[in-house]
């Protein structure tokens, strides 16, 4: 496994040392005085182990657990046992969350917005499935029916997430988009899925602009030649989904706790964002499109 836990330990201690005052003095308590007892390892130990598992490229947890406790306990403080760390994973849930929130991606001119499912078990174990209970929901994609969780995103240029959001699998695309473009103005970039006038002029107000190929009995309308270069990289979306399910990231069917599986999720997330290699359009942006060759490149 070659992972850098040193510098990878020091970006989580560094966010972890202002998170905790803050966190501690928005907790809500109930008056009576229990006890608050310190576990032999940091939450930031617990914390960088989560987010080093995405980075190993191991598909089971466990394995990569008992790897540290062989070849690389001297890099921690203390490790405990591996039953132990499974019930210290939800304490690490909040920070994880604050930590995705805080290294999200910048708003660019151009955002491209999609979603993608999880499945949580195979369809015939559907009702007698009892971790996402009431969480999960079955719907239909392009390719079947699944019960799953669907997760809207959207990135900007770089391949950075700036916006997620989790929704039941019978959920419509459409449905989250304003919420996730709160507060944003640039052209969003999707597909046929999120053609809807009152969504269009929903994102008009607050001077944002959708942008999709059009359906067969619609009319076509004019664009502009830098809006079709970008709407012909859409594809691009997709070229980051499989960045991150290769990860093991969105692809697991072996959870036993809805905290604990999110845990990870937001795990694998941040793994995705700190990454220096992502997919980016950043040269797709630098071109001219005045000069005909350059435009012929990306038909």
């Amino acid at each position: 496994m070659n992972i850098d836990y040193d510098s990878l330990f020091c970006f989580v201690d560094d966010f972890y040392k202002g998170f905790e005052p803050w966190y501690k003095k928005s907790l809500l308590t109930c008056g009576t005085k229990k006890r608050n007892r310190q576990c032999k390892m940091s939450l930031s130990e617990i914390i960088t182990i989560l987010i080093a598992f995405h980075q190993s490229g191991m598909s089971c947890f466990k394995y990569f657990y008992l790897e540290l406790m062989r070849n690389y306990r001297n890099l921690f403080n203390y490790l405990v046992h591996y039953d132990r760390f499974v019930a210290l994973i939800k304490l690490a849930f909040p920070a994880l969350v604050c930590l995705l929130k805080t290294v999200e991606g910048v708003v660019t001119e151009y955002l491209f917005i999609d979603s993608t499912p999880m499945a949580v078990c195979h369809n015939l174990r559907e009702r007698r499935h009892k971790v996402f209970k009431g969480l999960a929901k079955k719907g239909r994609t392009s390719t079947g029916w699944f019960f799953f969780f669907f997760f809207h995103f959207i990135f900007n240029t770089h391949g950075e997430i700036v916006r997620m959001q989790i929704t039941g699998g019978n959920v419509n695309d459409r449905s989250p988009v304003m919420n996730l473009m709160r507060d944003i103005s640039a052209k969003l970039i999707g597909d046929k899925g999120y053609i809807s006038k009152k969504l269009s002029a929903e994102l008009f107000e607050q001077n944002a602009t959708l942008i999709t190929k059009i359906k067969k009995k619609m009319k076509n309308c004019l664009m502009d030649i830098t809006d079709k270069m970008m709407l012909m990289k859409r594809s691009f979306i997709e070229t980051i989904f499989s960045s991150i399910k290769l990860l093991g990231t969105l692809v697991h069917h072996r959870h036993r706790s809805p905290v604990n599986a999110f845990t990870h999720l937001f795990a694998g997330l941040i793994s995705y964002q700190i990454r220096t290699d992502k997919p980016s359009l950043d040269q797709l942006l630098k071109l001219n499109p005045s000069i005909p060759a350059q435009i012929l490149n990306f038909t």
